[in-house]
Order: C-alpha cells, then structure tokens, then sequence
C-alpha cells in the first residue's frame, strides 16, 4: 500500500526541485503536481515516468557523463541505491539509526540496519575515541598515532567479525584458541567499551542471583567464583560510567 513520508532537503536540492519544475511548467504551461513526467503519450503530464522510464534515463545518463568506476569500467546503478547512499551517509556521519529510520521511512530498525555499513575510518574513529577497559576495570591507553595502535587496530578489525563476544571484545591473537570456557570476565586478554554497559549491567545482576543461590545451597565454590566475576563487573562499570560523565562534562563544557 503506498503512502507518504516527509523527507527533509537542503536548500541545493530545492533549488533543483525549482529548476525542474521550472522544466515542467515550460512545457505543460497549465500545470500539474508530476516532478517527473513521462515524455511519451502524456499530453496534459499529469503521468508520471515508470520506474523502468527512469531506469533507462539514468543509464544513458551515465553513458553520456562516462561514468566509471576505480577500474575503469562503465558504471551501472539502479534508481534505488540514491537511497542506499542516503542511508549509508547518514549511518557514517553518526546520525542516529532511530532518525535515519524515519528519514527512510522504515518499518522496523531491521530494515535500516541493511543501510548502516560503516567505512572503516568511522568504526576505527568511534574506536580510538571509545574508553577501552580490561576484566580488572584498568583503563587501556593507546597512543593514536603510533605504529602500536595501528597493529591494535589491524586485529580489532578482524577481531570484530571472528571474536566479538557479547560484552567486549578478545584479544588473544587470532591463531590460538582459548581454553577457557565462560571466563572472559577473569581473562587478562579481555578489553570492554562503554557500548557494552547494559550487558555489564544485566550481567551483573544475574551474577548475584548466582552468588546468593549457590550461597543458600551450600555450594561455596561456586559462589566464590562468580564473586571474583561480580568484582570485575563492578570495576568496570564504574571506569565505564566514569568515562562517560567525563564525556557528558567536557561537551557541557564546550
């Protein structure tokens, strides 16, 4: 079922809405509510150009502007990656996904979350500006501009997509595996951000609730495992938390 979404534009884009009308107008002197009339068989152009119209009219379009792509081959689009570059611009100049949502009129986060392909530069950006901690709640500093932050980065990236847990991220190097099962929160290769927080939150409280039961049954060793756990998760919630009002101070500041 179709129906409209309100789109905001810039004052470049509405000065080529005017043109166009403009276009329009010159040759349909009497008016009609079409941007983009069909040029065959619409004497009065109140019609509308098909999809297939457009399609064609934007392929001989970048025929006629040779447009190539990094190896030199012509380039081939359809009408709907104007709005792939849309979605995936926004996503990349950190607008927030529940506004890009509404802006492409999504029915669900789902679908917006097809257009939010981050480039590199932004993820590592949101990386290095991100307070990193480890399982103990100490602070992880590294310079920006060194060769060890690059070689950081280089396995975060990769680390992202084959070791991403569900509250951090690992840092063991990639050709070894872990011997550990579920001890992530003890783990010396473990670093956390500040995105994580609601998993650190819920985590901890589902760890007392282990303590206190283990507690009530007698079962000491367990009990004192998931305290060193509840520990860790206190500290670092609180270096998290700190980060972030320091954050909140400095842009309040500004």
């Amino acid at each position: 079922m179709n129906r409209e979404a309100l789109v905001p534009i810039d004052e470049e884009v509405e000065a080529w809405i005017a043109i166009q009308q403009d276009r329009v107008r010159s040759r349909w002197p009497a008016g009609n509510p079409v941007l983009f009339p069909s040029g065959r068989a619409n004497p009065d152009g109140t019609r509308r150009v098909s999809h297939s119209g457009y399609q064609h009219a934007l392929g001989e379009w970048l025929l006629r502007c040779d447009v190539r792509d990094e190896r030199g081959r012509p380039v081939h689009m359809t009408p709907h990656q104007w709005r792939h570059t849309l979605g995936t611009r926004l996503i990349n100049m950190d607008v927030p996904q529940e506004v890009v949502r509404r802006i492409l009129d999504h029915d669900s986060h789902a679908m917006t979350q097809h257009y939010a392909r981050l480039s590199d530069t932004t993820i590592r950006r949101h990386w290095e500006k991100a307070r990193k901690v480890n399982a103990a709640g100490q602070t992880v500093a590294l310079d920006p501009s060194g060769a060890l932050a690059d070689a950081a980065w280089a396995k975060q990236r990769v680390g992202r997509a084959t070791q991403a847990l569900p509250n951090g991220y690992c840092q063991l190097p990639l050709v070894k595996t872990c011997p550990h099962s579920n001890s992530c929160l003890t783990c010396p290769m473990f670093v956390t951000t500040a995105e994580f927080l609601p998993q650190h939150h819920a985590q901890r409280r589902t760890t007392l609730q282990i303590i206190s039961a283990a507690e009530a049954n007698g079962h000491a060793r367990v009990a004192e495992m998931n305290r060193q756990v509840a520990a860790n998760l206190d500290k670092i919630i609180t270096t998290l938390e700190a980060g972030e009002q320091d954050e909140e101070a400095a842009a309040s500041a500004s």
